[in-house]
């Protein structure tokens, strides 16, 4: 089990690792071993995603979802398939959290009244200043 929050954790069976060459660090170790790490995680059909964090993420992975509802995570920053496969179970865990937070609502908010005060007291300058300039009108 991966412990994403206190009350949200997933299965290890519902991730599937594969490692790839990696185009990094290795020097001419790079060309004869695997070490990038390859996550693949089912978010559409995941059982342990309450819906909402599953909406939120689908979201908030944005192009890493394929069109099955894959979240595809390549991890190629270190010379190890360790440190490359912890990379990205730790990238998974970090988007699962921010989705399982919900967003803020948002609070109605007014100009306050000095502001909308000084922005037409502002606006009457800059017409006077601009009347002012015109050639005065012919009495009649």
């Amino acid at each position: 089990m991966i412990q994403i929050t206190p009350t949200l954790a997933l299965d290890e069976n519902e991730i599937q690792i594969t490692y790839v060459r990696s185009s990094g660090p290795g020097g001419q170790n790079v060309n004869k071993v695997a070490t990038a790490a390859k996550l693949r995680f089912d978010v559409a059909r995941s059982p342990s995603l309450p819906s909402e964090v599953r909406e939120r993420l689908l979201v908030l992975a944005g192009k890493h979802i394929t069109q099955d509802g894959w979240l595809v995570i390549d991890a190629r920053r270190y010379r190890t398939q360790e440190l490359n496969r912890q990379d990205a179970i730790d990238r998974l865990v970090k988007w699962i959290r921010r989705a399982a937070r919900p967003p803020k609502s948002r609070r109605p908010t007014r100009v306050p009244r000095a502001s909308r005060r000084r922005r037409l007291e502002g606006k009457r300058r800059r017409s006077k200043l601009k009347r002012l300039r015109k050639p005065p009108r012919p009495e009649n």
